[in-house]
């Protein structure tokens, strides 16, 4: 009985560890997004749009711009073009872990930083 139970499980183990996420980043290169998140406790969003190498994004009625180098269809670093201060001159490194119809969930942090944040982002056309 115990030699089934176990190889049950190996086999339930084995099995859950061959599924993959889904991932289809090009249909995430362009388009307009919004990634809504919490800032002190409140709902922020911002929106988004990116082309193959520049993304425009606006937060609470300020605009930034970006130039985008792709690393491959899912990872690229996103660097200001005309950053205010030192922390806007750093690159950040963009990568997509999952995709799901409209959405897909990624991770970001700034370059050379172990940090590592998660979000998830909406395409909305």
């Amino acid at each position: 009985m115990k030699i089934k139970l176990l190889l049950s499980l190996f086999c339930v183990i084995l099995l859950s560890s061959c599924y993959n996420q889904e991932r289809n980043c090009k249909d995430f290169k362009t388009g307009k997004f919004k990634f809504e998140h919490e800032i002190n406790g409140k709902k922020q969003t911002t929106y988004f749009e990116r082309n193959d190498s520049i993304e425009v994004e606006t937060f609470e009625g300020k605009t930034d711009t970006s130039s985008i180098r792709w690393i491959n269809d899912c990872e690229y670093i996103l660097k200001k073009i005309n950053p205010k201060n030192m922390q806007e001159q750093k690159a950040v490194h963009m990568k997509i872990l999952t995709t799901n119809d409209n959405t897909y969930t990624f991770e970001f942090s700034i370059v050379g930083d172990n940090n590592k944040q998660k979000g998830t982002v909406t395409k909305i056309n």
